[in-house]
């Protein structure tokens, strides 16, 4: 069975949710609406204080040509637009909205009725996409519509969709293809249509063969569409992290990304299968993204299981919806355990970037002893993109910025195969990602004179 070559992990899967069909969390008594939810600049509000809206209706435009607009996800009134604190402390910008109903824009379909015939061009698809605010699903948030504009020396012929779903205990995905297998098709093969390509490749790991066969077996698979288009499910072996678009292009294609390269440059572009969801609602239903899927669970939560929320609601309003936090709690991730990070607090927003909540018990969140690298070589073996953590981190601890630019800290995924696998229980990745952040944020400002 087909997977990546270069480390990776074998992290328990956990999936304490998966099968368990989607609940839709109630709508909020006040919803708030972040105007950073992406990848680049900021939305730009296009509403004040006072304004009616509807659900779907933009509030914040996009705030550049990598950026992404905002749209309520309820109908109500503007309360005010002032900061808020995200889920890690920091102030963040946002418009606060009075919920009054869930009145939806006249030009959104909401019958929930399958639309399998696409008659747009490329580049009216792609402006449905900009316009509806679609990001990447996969946890980067990247806006879609840049991705569907490679440059012009780059030629792509494979759209490369990615249901691996690798992270640990996370299931909203599988759930989707059991659920929506035609809609995520459709969403396919208008992504096609965007990119003016004839093949797409869906990778789903082998503990989810039933999605594979949910998606294999829709009648919307073989549908004849006048045009000669092969989409192919393929099922790949279980090993983490083969949701990283690197790895993951390696399993399906056994084409590599070259360092700093993005995958255009070897042909392909990829998309994850929640944001195929996305793009079918957006194009087909005039529906912009205002809610997402999520995964909540814990090996104490009461009521593990997959959500439909729509993108305003606390926090706490979803995690009453999975029987509440347990008393034995000691960490709430947002996201999985691998990649997630932990939240300071539970007032604040689901948003795009809202892929999960994890609560883990005291006895598995405590922090373990730190120990001195043992120089075992355990994180060099097992890290995907060939890189020393263990100097890495050091060099982050240490602050050496030049020096980590020099070992390719830009290229680290930020997986954590290097914390999972590290004997002497050092936060490596917490050292790199800090180190990480500082160097970037310095070649940009180099890039910018």
């Amino acid at each position: 069975m087909k997977t990546f070559s270069m480390g990776g992990v074998h992290p328990q899967d956990n999936k304490l949710s998966a099968r368990k069909p989607f609940m839709v969390v109630d709508l909020p008594d006040v919803a708030i609406f972040p105007l950073e939810q992406h990848i680049g600049a900021p939305a730009k509000p296009i509403v004040a204080v006072g304004d009616k809206v509807k659900a779907g209706q933009m509030i914040a435009e996009a705030g550049g040509f990598v950026s992404a607009p905002v749209h309520s996800s309820v109908s109500g009134t503007v309360q005010k637009i002032a900061t808020f604190t995200d889920g890690w402390g920091f102030d963040k910008m946002a418009i606060h909205i009075k919920v009054e109903g869930s009145e939806w824009m006249e030009n959104i379909s909401t019958d929930n009725k399958l639309r399998n015939e696409c008659n747009l061009s490329s580049e009216e698809i792609i402006k449905k996409i900009a316009d509806a605010g679609i990001v990447g699903l996969g946890g980067a948030c990247f806006p879609t519509q840049v991705k569907l504009m490679p440059p012009k020396d780059m030629s792509v012929d494979t759209l490369i969709i990615n249901a691996v779903e690798c992270e640990p205990y996370l299931t909203h995905n599988h759930q989707l293809m059991l659920e929506k297998p035609a809609e995520v098709l459709m969403g396919v093969r208008i992504l096609m249509k965007a990119l003016n390509i004839k093949k797409a490749i869906i990778g789903i790991e082998a503990n989810k063969m039933d999605a594979v066969k949910s998606l294999r077996d829709d009648e919307s698979m073989n549908r004849q569409t006048g045009e000669s288009i092969s989409i192919e499910v393929v099922p790949l072996k279980l090993k983490y992290p083969q949701g990283g678009e690197k790895q993951l292009i390696e399993a399906l294609t056994g084409r590599k990304v070259p360092n700093g390269g993005i995958p255009a440059a070897v042909g392909c572009v990829v998309q994850n299968v929640g944001t195929a969801f996305a793009v079918y609602e957006a194009v087909q239903l005039n529906k912009p993204l205002v809610e997402v899927m999520m995964t909540v669970t814990g090996p104490s939560v009461t009521n593990p299981g997959n959500f439909v929320v729509r993108i305003g609601t606390p926090i706490e309003k979803v995690l009453e919806m999975a029987g509440g936090i347990p008393e034995d709690t000691g960490k709430i991730i947002g996201g999985g355990p691998m990649m997630g990070k932990t939240y300071s607090h539970t007032n604040h927003p689901v948003n795009k970037r809202s892929s999960g909540l994890l609560l883990l018990p005291k006895d598995l969140a405590a922090p373990l002893e730190e120990k001195n690298c043992i120089r075992c070589g355990k994180c060099v073996q097992n890290c995907p993109m060939g890189l020393a953590p263990y100097l890495l981190a050091t060099q982050g601890e240490m602050a050496l910025w030049d020096d980590m630019e020099k070992e390719q800290v830009a290229n680290c995924i930020e997986c954590g195969c290097c914390t999972f696998t590290c004997p002497s229980n050092r936060p490596l990745l917490d050292y790199i990602r800090y180190g990480k952040q500082t160097v970037m944020a310095n070649i940009r400002a180099r890039a910018s004179k």
